[in-house]
């Protein structure tokens, strides 16, 4: 139906289990993969630029599409790299999960980017990033106030978030 650089949109008719068949339109993407830079001092680095699709700017973590032949990690250094300029030594995928799966086909896959480093950001032509640190303290009153509206940030901090709080109850 529709190829374009990022995804491509198909019609399927399928049976699905139990039998039933059925006609779906399917977004095909290759994947994408995020990152949560953390300094050692607890600190967070969120990105800021406007979605057109959301029309708005929103504060991310930084993320991008896997190019053809790319693993998630091997993207989610290119991404760091590109949009902040940030390097990282230590990596640990956090989790994966599919973005909206009713129709998309996009897997997403998040990383813990620590022992991080700066350097200068080389952002495509068409990106205007900030870059920003946040205390957890702000970005949990972020959440709690709406203030956060992207998904996959939103999950990356909440797992993140629930991984160390279940790590402070086992250690009590």
């Amino acid at each position: 139906m529709y190829q374009g650089k990022i995804f491509t949109v198909r019609h399927h008719a399928a049976i699905e289990p139990g039998g039933v068949p059925v006609r779906r339109e399917v977004v095909h993407h290759r994947g994408s993969a995020v990152v949560l830079p953390r300094m050692s001092d607890g600190r967070i680095l969120l990105v800021r630029q406007f979605r057109f699709p959301a029309g708005r700017f929103l504060w991310e973590l930084p993320a991008g599409s896997l190019d053809p032949g790319e693993t998630p990690l091997q993207t989610a250094r290119r991404e760091l790299a590109e949009e902040t300029g940030y390097r990282a030594t230590k990596w640990r995928k956090l989790v994966e999960f599919f973005a909206s799966p009713g129709f998309l086909d996009e897997k997403m896959t998040i990383f813990l980017a620590q022992d991080i480093r700066p350097g200068i950001a080389t952002p495509e032509a068409d990106e205007r990033i900030q870059a920003r640190f946040f205390e957890v303290r702000e970005l949990q009153t972020l959440i709690r106030q709406g203030k956060l509206r992207d998904g996959k940030t939103l999950i990356g901090l909440l797992v993140l978030f629930d991984f160390e709080s279940g790590a402070m109850r086992r250690a009590r």
